[in-house]
């Protein structure tokens, strides 16, 4: 049997025995005898092409290796997969690039010189910084505890103003979602850095105490003073309802979170007198279990949270957005009311078209003389306090932004300022054990009242500020948002550090602090949920944080954590 290959215009023919499988490949012409003398090749009839040139060793093998009938298909959607992700990686790349874009054009930096000038200057609370050194003093030289407190506790008030500032500083340079990311991370700091402390000492129920308080702080006097100091100039402010609503569903929902280990222990105390029981012990250990468990859920809330704020719906807590907020509305002036109760008591009985502003009108056309209505500015109105603000805003944000502080400068401030509160901290928290020994104060009333305002003091002064120019939003966010970093973020962190460092702490908190905590936001969820505000309702919150005061200031307290748990000797 023959076969006819061309290679090269040579004719080949191929002789092999019939009951063989091998076929001898002889070439016609001699002159490629010798270059195929000690050729054979073992060739099937059907074999393929390529098979049979990739058999000749004269030839180099060029051609691709044979990858089967799906080769080709698998490789190319393996190229299309990595395509994807190279397009995926750039996309991110892209994003992050934008956000980390800051929101306004960055001027030159400041010289050093200019740069401490910024920091010493910032504010008149700086002055309180001499209380630093005069602390340390103290401690290390053993003086009276109260003496150490005092001074301590003076001296974080300006370094939490610093840190505010640093952090700040370091917002402008970023865009508007990464500085609401280092805002939510470094805005309760110095609440974070004193828990910590107080956790590695064992202080578990200043731990506890001083997170309810700093909540309490925030919401009830700080928010309280924004819409007192808001109300001395509005009739009434508004601010974004939307956004209110959800921060008290999270509030609400964090203080459920709170609530639900102390009922577990009400339910089970009747049945458990002894606190050396087994029963007690297992209970003990049920509840650390569900405070393990809670904390994590609570962070997993908090990042849904952030995702919400700064990524899928910030345009509910964009201010400049009119659909987000109410119509401000100012006092009527003076002169204008005067002028109208005036001409109603000349002419009593005279009807009149003409309307006066200020005043309600009956619909025969006669004023009633009353309390004056307050005149409404919308926010479309050119000329409104909310129109003024806004364009002031618009012309801001066009204008280039000179930085007080370099990005090297901003950092290292901040490194600095959260070491000295660390140190400061320390010595604060080591004088509380034996300044509440004396029984001239109690822990609750140091936690609950005192500690809070060293953490807010930066807080509560900006946030006030901003309420008097119509920033209300913004005001919110101070207090509000503070409130529910410290309910989602820094008590189950706190928690989860716990666990991890072998300590029992849970979120068993004193039931007369949980309830206490509870009607609070509800007292908030009622003052925040018509999106408008008003001096009354500023003194009704701070009027119900100081009767709080007074009540922890003669509550003995209870160590309800740390008998379940046999506290840290315990562990």
């Amino acid at each position: 049997m023959t076969s006819n290959d061309h290679h090269s215009g040579n004719l080949n023919v191929d002789f092999a025995d019939p009951g063989s499988s091998v076929h001898t490949e002889t070439p016609l012409r001699h002159d490629f005898a010798t270059e195929n003398a000690t050729t054979t090749t073992v060739a099937s009839p059907k074999m393929s092409s390529a098979a049979r040139v990739n058999s000749r060793p004269d030839r180099e093998n060029t051609l691709p290796d044979y990858e089967g009938p799906t080769g080709g298909v698998d490789n190319a959607s393996g190229r299309r997969k990595q395509n994807k992700l190279l397009r995926l990686l750039r996309m991110a790349s892209t994003r992050l690039k934008d956000q980390a874009k800051p929101e306004r054009a960055i001027g030159a930096p400041p010289t050093l010189f200019q740069q401490f000038k910024s920091v010493i200057f910032m504010s008149w609370l700086n002055v309180l910084l001499v209380f630093i050194p005069l602390s340390w003093a103290f401690n290390f030289a053993n003086l009276d505890n109260t003496l150490i407190f005092v001074f301590s506790f003076i001296a974080i008030i300006p370094l939490a103003q610093l840190l505010a500032y640093s952090t700040e500083e370091l917002s402008t340079r970023v865009g508007q979602t990464l500085a609401g990311l280092i805002n939510a991370t470094l805005g309760n700091a110095v609440e974070l850095i004193v828990a910590i402390i107080a956790l590695v000492k064992c202080e578990l129920q200043i731990v506890q105490s001083s997170l309810v308080g700093s909540i309490l702080s925030n919401l009830l006097l700080v928010l309280g003073m924004c819409f007192f100091a808001g109300g001395t100039k509005f009739a009434e402010q508004g601010f974004a309802f939307s956004a209110s609503q959800i921060n008290t569903s999270l509030l609400t929902l964090s203080v459920i979170a709170v609530l639900l280990p102390a009922a577990f222990h009400l339910a089970l105390e009747d049945t458990q007198t002894d606190p050396n029981s087994d029963a007690r012990k297992a209970e003990g250990t049920d509840i650390l279990a569900i405070s393990h468990g809670v904390a994590l859920i609570l962070l997993f809330i908090y990042l849904c949270y952030l995702i919400f704020q700064l990524f899928s719906h910030k345009s509910l807590y964009d201010e400049s957005n009119p659909e987000n907020l109410h119509a401000s509305t100012r006092y009527s002036p003076r002169s204008d009311k005067n002028t109208a109760i005036r001409n109603r008591l000349r002419h009593p009985f005279h009807g009149s078209t003409e309307k006066t502003p200020g005043l309600a009108t009956t619909s025969s056309g006669n004023d009633i003389v009353g309390s004056p209505r307050p005149e409404a500015h919308e926010m479309t109105t050119p000329g409104s306090p909310r129109a003024d603000v806004e364009q002031g805003l618009a012309e801001e944000d066009e204008e280039e932004h000179t930085p007080q502080l370099s990005v090297l400068f901003t950092v290292i401030l901040l490194v600095v300022v959260t070491v000295l509160v660390a140190v400061t901290a320390e010595f604060l928290v080591d004088s509380i054990s034996e300044l509440t020994d004396t029984g001239v104060i109690s822990k609750e009333f140091v936690g609950l009242i005192l500690l809070p305002i060293v953490g807010n003091a930066a807080e509560h002064v900006t946030a006030v500020t901003v309420s008097v120019k119509d920033k209300l939003t913004l005001s919110l966010g101070v207090a509000v948002g503070s409130s529910i970093q410290i309910a989602l973020f820094v008590i189950p962190f706190i928690v989860t550090l716990a666990w991890i460092l072998g300590k029992p702490l849970t979120l068993l908190f004193d039931p007369f602090e949980s309830i206490v905590l509870f009607l609070a936001v509800l007292t908030v969820n009622y003052v925040v949920q018509d999106g408008k505000s008003n001096w009354l309702e500023g003194m009704i919150l701070m009027c119900l944080y100081i009767i709080c005061a007074v009540t922890f200031w003669y509550y003995p307290g209870s160590n309800i954590a740390d008998t379940i748990t046999s506290g840290c000797d315990g562990v």
